[in-house]
């Protein structure tokens, strides 16, 4: 096939575009020109949600490569749109009257399941407050096509106080047309270029001092383009990358990355990182306090010695003296990753400041993938405060250090082992003065009963169980989950039916199954005052 021309009139080449009437689907343009077999000229459009007929090809001819199998489309021109200005977009949202369609759609349903419209009382005092561009502060052009600042002059004129500009799933491409922007609102603090295909080539862009918070998720960018970027951003704060495909933190003249003096918060969820060295290379950042990790292929967290350190700096270089690794950390984010080892929950603690700390969706954290339930989590975890978004207040701490502490004695005969395994346990089971525990008979004879007794509340949550109220029991912590069942169907009378327990644990959004009947409540770190609840087999 004959190359196409690199542009029409209308389109050209690489340029973003969306569908006419729908400036939600946006694509690129790929083709320009005619399709064997059909009249007149034809636009072959990459759309970025893959809602396309084809790959790029028709009929055996291919025309175009797309990234997907089913994300290409052949378009008429009249079609498409190639975007509107950003000061056009203003006026379309913040003065534009709502339509038909959109009134219509205002409805509740009533109990007879009949629309009932609703008026919005208010809805003109709204809208004059609103279209009084200088007094807005805060505006929002998301997913209105805009392709272009529109007359610069007229920008800073027009919204003069603007210090948070959300440009959300436009068509802007270009950096410069971001600077254009950025130089007339001198008062923006805060700008979100999420869902916009950026150049990968950063020219004209001027420094953008007043910037404290850039959000570019989704946006097609590298390390190799931030490290570029952080010299136009001298006083970021917050920096989200979200869902980029970075796989590699690519400093520029360093083996760390420095600059972002001030940057607090750096968002790298839903990436492809797969190592914690390339963590690492973020270690030297002064000002860090909040790390989001969440949803990337990370399998091992480490906190890095003197000589992990050295090895990063290439044995040549010295970071500042006294400068610790991640030393003003407050919060890190790992939920979804792939961290499967004790082992990086405990290096957790050698973090000087570190808080909050999310490890949901890993299987370390998950019972049922052979991980571990969030009382171990909580006494592994020494200086945490907040465990996958739950407070931990100081009566959990409490509770379940003494738990894991019991546990780790249940478990293990061997102190080498325990030490090796468990770094806290020492320093916990002297803290909380805690006994080895013996044997229930030795040579003096059998121990008494009482010593081993646990006092549990038994709760019947089962729909088909009826209301029974709550029972307080003492049973032996040598007492099996398979025990318990059979001693819970004789204290609620439930002998028809199969059932299951659960523990209920403080701080934790979902009860823990108890499954393995083999298992003794000594075994699961189960204590007094734990709740249990029993529920039906479904």
């Amino acid at each position: 096939m004959q190359p196409s021309p690199e542009s029409t009139p209308d389109f050209k080449l690489g340029q973003r575009v969306h569908s006419a009437g729908d400036p939600r689907r946006i694509g690129t343009v790929r083709y320009l020109g005619p399709v064997e077999g059909y009249s007149g000229t034809w636009v072959g459009v990459d759309w970025d949600n893959r809602d396309g007929k084809h790959d790029g090809s028709v009929n055996g001819i291919n025309y175009f490569q797309a990234t997907s199998q089913t994300s290409a489309s052949f378009i008429r021109l009249h079609n498409l749109s190639s975007g509107i200005s950003f000061l056009q977009a203003l006026e379309l949202r913040y003065r534009g009257q709502t339509t038909q369609e959109e009134e219509d759609e205002m409805y509740v349903l009533s109990a007879s399941n009949k629309r009932v419209s609703v008026e919005l009382v208010g809805k003109e005092k709204i809208q004059d407050k609103l279209s009084c561009f200088e007094e807005l502060t805060s505006a929002s052009t998301s997913y209105l096509g805009v392709s272009s600042p529109g007359n610069p002059c007229e920008i800073g004129a027009v919204v003069p106080n603007l210090k948070e500009l959300d440009l959300t799933g436009n068509l802007i491409s270009e950096w410069k047309d971001v600077g254009t922007i950025c130089e007339q609102l001198p008062d923006l603090v805060a700008l979100n270029l999420s869902y916009n295909l950026m150049s990968h080539d950063i020219v004209g862009l001027p420094p953008l001092t007043s910037i404290c918070i850039l959000v570019l998720n989704n946006v097609g960018i590298n390390w190799t383009q931030v490290e570029v970027l952080k010299h136009s951003l001298p006083a970021i704060e917050e920096l989200h990358l979200m869902a980029n495909n970075i796989s590699t933190i690519k400093p520029m003249s360093s083996s760390t990355v420095q600059g972002f003096d001030n940057l607090r918060l750096l968002n790298l969820d839903d990436n492809c990182i797969y190592e914690w060295n390339e963590i690492l290379k973020l270690s030297q950042l002064p000002s860090l306090e909040q790390l989001h990790l969440n949803n990337n292929n990370l399998n091992d967290v480490f906190y890095p010695d003197a000589g992990v350190m050295l090895e990063l700096f290439n044995g040549h270089e010295s970071h500042e003296k006294g400068h610790k690794p991640f030393q003003n950390l407050r919060c890190l984010l790992l939920g979804g990753n792939n961290i499967k080892d004790p082992s990086s929950v405990d290096a957790l603690n050698s973090f000087p400041q570190l808080a909050d700390v999310r490890l949901s969706g890993n299987p370390v954290a998950d019972p049922g993938q052979g991980g571990t339930p969030r009382f171990v989590l909580v006494a592994r975890l020494g200086k945490v405060e907040m465990l996958n978004g739950s407070e931990i207040t100081s009566r959990e701490r409490k509770e379940s250090e003494i738990r894991y502490v019991r546990l780790v004695i249940s478990k293990h005969g061997n102190i080498q082992e325990i030490k090796l395994l468990h770094p806290r346990f020492a320093e916990l089971k002297a803290l909380h003065g805690i006994e080895d525990e013996k044997p229930l008979v030795g040579g003096a004879g059998p121990q008494k009963m009482a010593t081993g007794l646990l006092s549990v509340t038994l709760k019947c949550v089962g729909a088909s169980m009826g209301e029974k109220p709550s029972l307080v029991k003492k049973v032996p912590g040598t007492t099996t989950v398979g025990k318990l069942k059979i001693l819970c169907e004789s204290f609620f009378k439930l002998k028809s039916m199969k059932l299951k327990l659960f523990l209920q644990e403080e701080g934790s959004p979902l009860p823990m199954l108890l499954d393995d009947e083999m298992e003794s409540l000594t075994d699961l770190g189960i204590g007094s005052e734990s709740t249990i609840l029993v529920d039906e087999e479904s």
